[in-house]
């Protein structure tokens, strides 16, 4: 009797373990800057299997994740058959910004996407199954700049001031309207700007114009900036998949070290081994030059202060970043060599 009841215990013991070590992640947006990153992260995780959909399945993921084609994410895409087995949603999709967009139309084509395409996933998710709902949003959506020694924090009151912003708080409402029925655990994250190996748009041309070597006006930008490297976010979202403490939470995240405009400057042109002298030039002067370009709310971003508290990742996750500021501007300036080479 006693032989038999242990033997079945061991077996019952060798299900538990294997069904546990069983997890499905979809992430959507997987070829993106931080959709690719997230599923090299996942695939490299023993207990991971990855699902992607993807409008072209012809696109390059490693071998092990499985592609399921869909169409435009929006309020009548059909997620069935990606969503088999799912048991955690890392929705990092999104309609981001257009230039020279009429903003009518604009605001109008950002709730499609990112507010009723999110919700049409989150609740085909419930209807699927999927245990944990993972959303990246938008430091936006706190607002654009804080006030000096004034750090946004998790849980301020939003000022999302863009349709971008406006669009992407609205999904982080519905979806802890869902989570507040218990059929879905809604964890929400905004990143402040996000940097490494492969990154685009500005930061990316930040770099060419300081491996040109020629003198810019930015020697005398003194406010202060959060930044999250790519490694950094990827290991907050890696975190976040089954901690109990994440449930129905929104997070910040960053490096947790801020720098000037300025000092980001010095830092990576030390990193890319160039000479580059910063001209300091008065903030106002550049602000009132950028006006007459049409550039002023480009400019006030870039010289204004933008800080965010991240101590509530600590005391509920136990989480710090696991790459410093200094290594992750390493990283990204060797890669940005690389790939010019």
């Amino acid at each position: 009797m006693w032989p038999f009841f242990v033997i079945n215990c061991i077996y019952l013991c060798l299900f538990v373990s294997l069904f546990k070590m069983s997890k499905n992640i979809l992430v959507t947006g997987a070829t993106g800057f931080l959709g690719s990153a997230l599923v090299k992260r996942f695939c490299s995780m023993s207990d991971v299997s990855v699902i992607a959909p993807l409008r072209n399945i012809n696109k390059e993921l490693p071998d092990s994740v499985k592609k399921i084609h869909i169409s435009d994410i929006n309020e009548s895409t059909d997620w069935t058959l990606a969503l088999v087995d799912v048991s955690v949603v890392v929705h990092s999709a999104a309609r981001v910004h257009i230039m020279y967009e009429d903003p009518a139309q604009s605001m109008k084509k950002f709730r499609d996407v990112n507010v009723r395409g999110t919700l049409n996933l989150a609740r085909q998710s419930i209807d699927a199954g999927v245990k944990r709902f993972i959303f990246i949003s938008s430091i936006k959506v706190n607002g654009e700049v804080t006030a000096p020694g004034r750090a946004f924090a998790a849980d301020d009151t939003p000022a999302p001031s863009d349709p971008y912003a406006i669009s992407k708080f609205e999904a982080e409402q519905q979806l802890l309207q869902l989570a507040s029925t218990g059929e879905l655990e809604v964890v929400i994250i905004r990143p402040v700007l996000i940097y490494g190996a492969g990154v685009g748009a500005n930061f990316n041309q930040m770099m060419h114009w300081l491996a040109k070597g020629l003198p810019l006006p930015f020697g005398a930008v003194n406010n202060c900036r959060s930044l999250v490297s790519l490694d950094n976010l990827v290991d907050l979202v890696k975190t976040c998949i089954d901690h109990p403490q994440a449930a129905n939470q929104v997070f910040l995240v960053s490096d947790d070290e801020d720098v000037s405009t300025t000092q980001l400057m010095q830092r990576l042109i030390s990193h890319l081994g160039v000479k580059t002298w910063l001209v300091p030039i008065p903030v106002n002067v550049l602000v009132f030059l950028a006006g007459l370009f049409g550039r002023r709310a480009s400019a006030q971003r870039l010289f204004g202060s933008l800080q965010v508290d991240i101590r509530k990742n600590r005391e509920l996750l136990a989480w710090n970043p696991p790459s410093s500021l200094e290594d992750g501007l390493k990283s990204t300036a060797q890669d940005f060599l690389e790939f010019r080479k």
